[in-house]
């Protein structure tokens, strides 16, 4: 059992703000956890969007379970986990930090908050703490309440999306998403944030390593992320016919 990431954020008309967030993504590549991070960051925007106030919602994706809880007063709350975590202790963690997080900061700057305005240190603790269920307390009033309590689940992301609407699109849109994160979802799937099964058919080849270490000096990031998602996705070259992509980076390293 996992958790991924959980952020604090106020549901305004019609773009939701990120206020909080504390992230484990220490169980993906170095290299893949930046651009992990940012899907975590727009999943749980766009999730917060869709979702009406007073509303508790879960939204699976691949193995990834999405919790929301956007309350009457607009904070919302978003924490993305494993499928095996359970929801319960989940929304019962959602309802705990939004509490805490309203009597600490002060409402009039929930619409203008960002994560570096805002001063509230208590998700890593929550987090780090959560990453165990059984931290949490079975009898509290928090989860008998939730036995009573409709918890929406949507099946995938597409299902929060208007007719006509396509995840692509709000993704090429997005202004959470940098250049590198929009090239690797392009390259490695079409959900709303890479599958660890996706991002394991994606291997950090030592030839791709290498060749990130060489163009270092000759390109900025955004670039070199661009060279390195051609060589770990590309199957052949137009200059090469018939190349893989790993043969491909042999063949730049060979040339420099």
């Amino acid at each position: 059992m996992k958790l991924y990431s959980l952020s604090v954020l106020y549901k305004g008309d019609p773009k939701a703000v990120l206020l909080k967030a504390a992230y484990d993504v220490s169980s993906f590549s170095f290299f893949q956890r930046s651009s992990v991070q940012e899907f975590m960051t727009f999943t749980s925007q766009l999730i917060v969007e869709r979702s009406g106030k007073g509303s508790r919602a879960s939204v699976k994706e691949q193995e990834y379970l999405c919790h929301v809880y956007v309350r009457s007063d607009s904070l919302a709350g978003v924490v993305i986990a494993d499928s095996e975590y359970p929801s319960r202790v989940a929304f019962t963690l959602l309802e705990k930090v939004l509490d805490e997080f309203s009597k600490q900061v002060d409402r009039i700057d929930w619409p203008v908050g960002s994560p570096a305005t805002i001063q509230y240190t208590g998700l890593d603790d929550h987090l780090s703490k959560y990453q165990n269920p059984r931290e949490a307390d079975p009898m509290s009033k928090v989860q008998a309440e939730l036995d009573e309590t409709k918890i929406i689940l949507h099946n995938t992301m597409e299902s929060l999306l208007e007719r006509g609407e396509k995840l692509d699109d709000l993704v090429s849109k997005s202004e959470v998403l940098g250049t590198q994160s929009k090239a690797f979802y392009k390259t490695v799937s079409s959900s709303a944030w890479p599958s660890r099964a996706s991002l394991s058919t994606q291997p950090l080849h030592l030839v791709s390593l290498a060749f990130f270490m060489r163009a270092g000096p000759l390109f900025n990031q955004d670039e070199i992320w661009v060279l390195l998602l051609g060589i770990w996705g590309s199957k052949a070259s137009a200059s090469a016919p018939g190349m893989s992509g790993v043969h491909w980076g042999i063949l730049l390293l060979d040339q420099g």
